[in-house]
């Protein structure tokens, strides 16, 4: 993308903290860690750490992606977590809203993705070389124009649900590198991170948190 960052400066919403993790909203447009130069230094990691200087990485979202995303508290906590995403032990569920109907309900999309390299950071299908990757999809409504889905990746590839829902004709409504023509005029991209479960580092209890989506 060609335009400048102009991160959103809301206020940071903490949905969840205790001594190991520490859960936020992520608004849009916002990147997850720093990118290169200084002009990109403002991030969700450095406004965590500015708050809760113990905060620690475990994960990323798309910087134009919103939604739930978890911080360790303790260097324990952040080993405990990373394996769970390693391991696929998490659970994700994402709301999207996409261009079009889709012919069916429901189904789920398997197609490895690999980096478009003359393209980056845009990523492709490519049966060859491209990394597995599996998208559970299921419309929620439509209003004929478009349509709401829930999404459930079981692997965390680069761009996965964008490039996932584009391959079965319904990109993100507003996704800078995907969409095009009228499915790109939307103020931002709309897709939400709405859900995360994980087990709490502290004894391993089933946790679930939820932001529900802006759009």
């Amino acid at each position: 993308m060609s335009t400048a960052y102009d991160p959103p400066m809301d206020p940071l919403e903490v949905l969840h903290l205790d001594h190991e993790v520490i859960l936020v909203n992520k608004p849009a447009g916002l990147l997850s860690v720093p990118g290169r130069g200084p002009e990109l230094a403002d991030c969700l990691l450095a406004r965590v750490q500015a708050a809760f200087a113990d905060a620690l990485l475990v994960h990323r979202l798309d910087r134009d992606t919103s939604g739930v995303m978890i911080f360790a508290m303790t260097p324990y906590a952040q080993r405990h977590l990373g394996l769970q995403f390693e391991k696929r032990m998490t659970k994700k569920t994402y709301v999207a809203r996409v261009w079009g109907v889709p012919t069916e309900k429901s189904g789920t999309v398997d197609l490895p993705l690999i980096v478009d390299w003359p393209n980056r950071p845009r990523q492709m299908v490519c049966h060859e070389t491209g990394k597995s990757a599996q998208t559970d999809w299921r419309v929620v409504k439509t209003d004929g124009e478009t349509s709401r889905v829930r999404l459930t990746p079981h692997t965390g590839r680069s761009h996965q649900l964008r490039v996932h829902m584009l391959s079965l004709g319904h990109p993100i409504l507003g996704d800078p590198f995907y969409a095009t023509g009228p499915a790109l005029a939307y103020p931002r991209m709309m897709l939400h991170s709405e859900e995360l479960r994980f087990k709490h580092p502290d004894g391993g209890q089933n946790t679930k948190v939820r932001a529900k989506a802006p759009f």
